[in-house]
């Protein structure tokens, strides 16, 4: 039977099994203080409460090597197992949905350590691989706001494509692609494309940096997958990959198959999914307070600016596919342009995307879409406020602030205008009737004159039938809402929450379940913010109940962010039930249950080929009418479990797998640290916990020497949690603090003799006593380096005479003892080629963090053939040390004129066009300012 709210608590019985905890729910404090202070957060290795200890076990299991979360590249699979079909199409694919979770975990991991490395390290990996780099976008300068794509109709059914190029429809002016140029000093969108193919299985090699296909081998790869409407499922998509070079495919590769026009060119394409994005967002909200209250934002900081340029870029999902005025767009040639916002929605729609052509195809073009269809579980009122309200999230661009603000609040009405009279939400509204510009039913309610769907985006099956949109979604409201307070959040929760609880059973023996399958009825109100309707027609009910541990994840989530700020304790008892009772489920990999796939027996399903179209897949897989799902993926068969398919397909019984899903298991694992901060009493690392100091660091090292730095590095200490931090002492004096095992003192006077000793610190505050001191002076002048040094060079720019100068760098220590990077500058030379005297440098990525990369046009003061500047880059202290032998690794630059013109790189001293690094005697280094490396002009 279902439990009311009302009879939860007295019902619950024996439910708490798994951990076998006995603690019961705190509402120690009045709950308008439950948002407050750090106190709560600041020591979370000390607790030693269950639910902690539980988030740490599962934190571990996913970490853990053995358990194969991670591929070689660093990014989290979407599951453990390779027989998977869902959204995508294979288990070691990866969506930035994935991404954006691991994000969150690791937020919740420093929060919990106060380690934030892990954190960083997430970030650092999204910006190598799945947010494209410049070569994998070459041409984005080419692309004009004024005119940002050409019309192409969506059609209802996949057997409607190719749908035919259009440039007679009427399409808006882009209106915030000037500023975010201008903002970041480049026409590169910063967003991650939504799927990647981590083992390259399908093998079209599109591996992020090279912006080619380098064909089957390791490496992670770029792929996409939906392309033709509404009602492509999974099971009849044409996978393609990101960068079509006519290398697979077709003679046009896999191009004619979703546009048709009258010539095909090689092109990149790439789409992004903002609720992921919009996750990152969020957990880099998390992770900046959560820093905050221990006094390490400055550790968060590189990190959370990267979430607030992101959020710039997310603003994309807030226009109109095409850029038409919002409102009655029901004919595709009538339906006018739009000019300024009049294209902007607010909303967090399905995607947003963005291509041009390929580098090195001849003729240079870009294009954007955002899209006019927006799905209630997509929106997150959580990141909007931070992107609106916390300083340090808030974009650089100058509408950006008001842009989050204005959508914080159009979020919020979208969802109280979907939510039925049971308490879940319908679907939501597009600008595009069937992605044509259409003319909706008669009747048909509105919201800012934007047609309601009840399954917006995609038909098979129906995109709001899944509770799991319902949890997802209501989460990041139930967020909000304990954060802010606000009013609105609270009224959609406790109707939701009312719903949904009714519709939960959890037994005495641990069994669980509450809604999958939701039908709908009727349809909300036409949307009058003055005096909204009470959606009276508008109803859901339950199809049927299931036990998915992920959902359950969000769901107790949402239910313990309520229960904290609102005082409910039947919420936060159903909280605690159901992970009791998820927690029963335990594997060696995670928290999982089996789930029977009766989907699989549309492996066989055919995939629409049109008449006449004829290619093949990397591995030989003929691609032509009649193929189906499995046999332009023949590879399926060599997977282990293909067995248990087979069988089902020639009559057996459906097979049955136990998935470990990363968001899954990484969404169970924030539960448990969620409820642990937020309902145990003491949880989330009550000061006082913990009083077992950390070990003394041992073997403090001096490993260079300048005449104003020294270098230092010691052994890890040990602690009875985690030690979290390391104070360097100057002098009896604190010098600095850091996370790792090295640290550089800068600053100090030549020829002077220094006293140093290093001391461990765990999240408790303990700290250890101070290691044994070791002497070093600094130099009395000369070099301020140790050591010989070499650059290397790679051209990472095809034309030598667009506007911008791009290319990789990377310094090598040639000599027997390390280098203090500080003292170290490599010079790049090149002619300015008229124009404006000031220059925009940037670096896109550093092995040794962007952050800590200096980056300058400097004059020459007797110009030279080919030189009449340099580029000066240079390392802050956080560089550290080169060791000898090693390399920085590669550093990618750009530099361009302040007005955007052209160079004519084909002159310039240091240029080559090698596209591999290899050494460069014409690209100078110098250490304490005397050349110690190449040949000056």
């Amino acid at each position: 039977m279902s439990i009311s709210r009302r009879t939860f608590s007295s019902a619950l019985g024996g439910s708490a099994l798994a951990l076998g905890l006995t603690q019961g729910t705190a509402f120690a404090k009045p709950a308008s203080a439950q948002a407050g202070t750090g106190a709560r957060a600041t020591a979370a290795a000390a607790s030693d409460d269950p639910y902690t200890q539980a988030f740490l076990t599962q934190y571990g299991k996913i970490k853990a090597a053995a358990n194969g979360y991670f591929s070689p590249d660093g990014l989290p699979y979407h599951s453990v197992e390779t027989l998977m079909v869902e959204a995508p199409d294979h288990g070691h694919q990866t969506t930035s949905e994935a991404v954006s979770f691991w994000m969150w975990l690791e937020a919740a991991y420093g929060r919990v350590t106060g380690d934030w490395a892990p954190f960083n390290a997430a970030w650092a990996v999204a910006e190598k691989t799945i947010i494209p780099q410049h070569a994998d976008q070459s041409t984005s300068d080419s692309y004009s706001p004024s005119a940002p794509a050409t019309y192409a109709p969506e059609h209802p059914l996949p057997d409607g494509y190719p749908s035919a190029l259009d440039g007679t429809v009427p399409v808006g002016a882009d209106p915030i692609s000037s500023e975010l140029a201008s903002s970041y000093g480049t026409m590169d969108i910063y967003g991650m494309h939504w799927l990647m193919d981590l083992d390259n299985v399908y093998g079209y090699g599109n591996k992020p940096g090279t912006g080619g296909e380098s064909g089957p081998g390791a490496g992670a790869s770029f792929i996409n997958t939906y392309q033709r409407g509404a009602q492509e499922s999974v099971w009849e998509t044409v996978p393609q990959p990101t960068t079509d070079l006519f290398e697979y495919g077709g003679p046009n590769g896999y191009l004619d198959l979703f546009v048709g026009d009258s010539s095909y060119a090689k092109q990149w394409k790439y789409t992004n999914a903002p609720d992921a994005d919009a996750r990152a967002v969020q957990a880099a909200y998390w992770a900046y307070r959560w820093a905050s209250e221990q006094g390490k934002e400055s550790q968060v900081a590189a990190s959370v600016a990267k979430a607030a340029k992101m959020g710039d870029y997310l603003r994309y999902a807030m226009f109109d596919k095409y850029f038409k005025r919002i409102g009655d767009c029901t004919d595709p040639n009538s339906c006018p342009a739009a000019s300024g916002r009049d294209s902007q929605h607010y909303l967090l729609s399905w995607y947003y995307a963005w291509g041009g052509a390929a580098a090195g195809s001849g003729g240079g073009w870009a294009w954007r879409i955002g899209d006019g269809a927006s799905h209630q579980g997509y929106q997150n009122p959580l990141a909007a406020w931070a992107l609106s309200n916390v300083p340090s999230l808030t974009p650089k661009s100058a509408t950006a602030k008001s842009d989050w603000s204005k959508s914080l609040t159009r979020q919020l009405e979208f969802l109280t205008w979907l939510q039925s009279s049971e308490g879940a939400l319908a679907g939501g509204c597009t600008n595009s009737w069937e992605g044509s510009y259409g003319r909706p039913p008669a009747g048909t309610p509105t919201f800012y004159g934007m047609a309601y769907d009840w399954q917006p985006v995609y038909h098979d099956p129906a995109s709001n039938n899944w509770f799991g949109f319902q949890a997802w979604g209501m989460e990041r409201v139930a967020a909000y809402y304990y954060v802010t307070g606000n009013a609105t959040a609270e009224a959609v929760l406790s109707k939701w929450v009312a719903w949904a609880s009714s519709e939960t059973t959890v037994g005495a023996d641990g069994s669980f379940r509450f809604p999958s399958t939701l039908n709908w009825t009727g349809r909300p109100d036409t949307w009058n913010a003055a005096s909204p309707g009470d959606n009276a027609g508008l109803h859901v009910s339950v199809v049927d109940y299931a036990n998915d541990v992920g959902v359950g994840a969000a769901y107790v989530k949402t239910l313990t962010y309520y229960a904290a700020k609102s005082g409910d304790e039947d919420a936060a008892a159903l909280a605690k039930a159901l992970l009791d009772a998820m927690a029963l489920n335990t594997t060696d990999k995670g928290i999982s249950v089996p789930e029977t796939r009766l989907d699989y027996n549309r492996f066989d399903d055919e995939v629409y080929i049109p008449s006449g179209w004829s290619g093949t897949m990397p591995n030989g897989d003929p691609v032509r009418p009649g193929a189906t799902f499995i046999s332009i993926r023949s590879w399926y068969k060599d997977d282990p479990d293909w067995p248990k398919v087979q069988a089902y397909l020639d009559g057996g019984d459906a097979p049955t797998f136990t998935y470990h899903r990363f968001w899954a298991q990484a969404a169970l694992a924030l539960a448990f640290a969620i409820y642990a901060e937020l309902l145990v009493e003491g949880g989330g690392g009550e000061p006082g916990g913990d009083t077992e100091p950390p070990t003394s660091p041992a073997g403090l090292t001096v490993t260079a020497t300048t005449k104003e730095s020294l270098s230092l590095s010691w052994s890890a200490a040990t602690d009875n949690v985690a030690v979290t931090g390391y104070d360097v002492y100057r002098n009896g004096v604190l010098a600095g603090n850091t996370t790792g095992l090295t640290f550089t003192d800068t600053g100090l006077a030549a020829g002077t003799e220094y006293t140093y000793a290093v001391a461990a610190r765990d999240a408790g505050g303990n700290t250890s006593a101070l290691s044994d001191a070791v002497l070093a002076t600094t130099k009395t002048g000369g070099s301020a380096g140790t050591g010989a040094v070499k650059v290397q060079y790679k051209n990472n720019d095809s034309s030598a005479t667009d506007n911008q100068v791009r290319l990789g760098l990377q310094v090598v220590n040639t000599g027997s003892a390390p280098v203090d990077l500080t003292t170290v500058k490599a010079r790049y030379w090149f002619t300015a080629d008229g124009g404006p005297s000031t220059f925009g440098t940037y670096c896109d990525y550093a092995a040794l963090g962007s952050s800590n990369i200096t980056h300058t046009v400097v004059a020459v003061p007797s110009p030279k053939a080919g030189a009449d500047r340099y580029l000066e880059v240079g390392f802050t202290g956080g560089a550290g040390t080169l060791a000898a032998g090693a390399s920085t690794g590669e550093l990618q630059l750009r530099l361009n004129k302040s007005d955007w013109s052209n160079f004519d790189e084909s002159d310039d001293y240091s240029r080559a066009t090698n596209t591999t690094y290899a050494d460069s005697p014409k690209v100078g280094a110098y250490v304490a300012g005397a050349l110690a490396w190449g040949v000056e002009p």
